[in-house]
């Protein structure tokens, strides 16, 4: 029987070169010329902290990781932006998780779309996954184009196509 896998999964590779390259940017930029500015990526936690100065410098720090992000291809969805703690002195701390997964709420969302579109498929959460499972390729395809067509919060990949 025909199935494939709805995941959201980020490449870590691709992100850290975005970060990277968000670094690279804010260092030669002359309204940071003398800063404490900080952007870190935590690769266990995906986890990217920022420390710097004052509301500006941060909203221009995270318009540069976007900007980045959405250059090397990745969807800038998969950030949940926390909120700005401050940090000692006169430091603002954010820290942006990296969405990694689909979580319960979004694949129930998905699920419940498939069923509502009377398509002849079996939609089924599994961990942090959905597999969608039908007799024929088309109705696959028509649930891929149905997914895309959707906004569930998250950046959505079909993978693991199989006859």
């Amino acid at each position: 029987m025909p199935s494939f896998d709805i995941v959201s999964k980020i490449d870590g590779q691709t992100l850290d070169n975005a970060i990277n390259n968000a670094k690279k940017e804010i260092l030669n930029r002359y309204d940071f010329n003398d800063s404490k500015s900080t952007v870190e990526l935590d690769k266990k936690n995906n986890e990217i902290t920022i420390v710097t100065e004052n509301d500006m410098r941060l909203k221009a720090i995270t318009d540069s990781i976007i900007t980045r992000m959405t250059k090397q291809g990745l969807d800038a969805n998969a950030l949940d932006f926390g909120k700005e703690h401050y940090a000692a002195g006169n430091m603002i701390r954010k820290e942006i998780k990296v969405k990694e997964g689909i979580d319960k709420e979004a694949a129930k969302k998905i699920v419940k779309a498939i069923k509502d579109s009377g398509l002849k498929v079996q939609a089924s959460i599994m961990d942090d996954q959905v597999r969608v499972q039908g007799k024929k390729i088309d109705d696959l395809q028509a649930v891929i184009s149905l997914c895309r067509g959707n906004d569930f919060g998250q950046p959505l990949q079909y993978i693991n196509m199989r006859n």
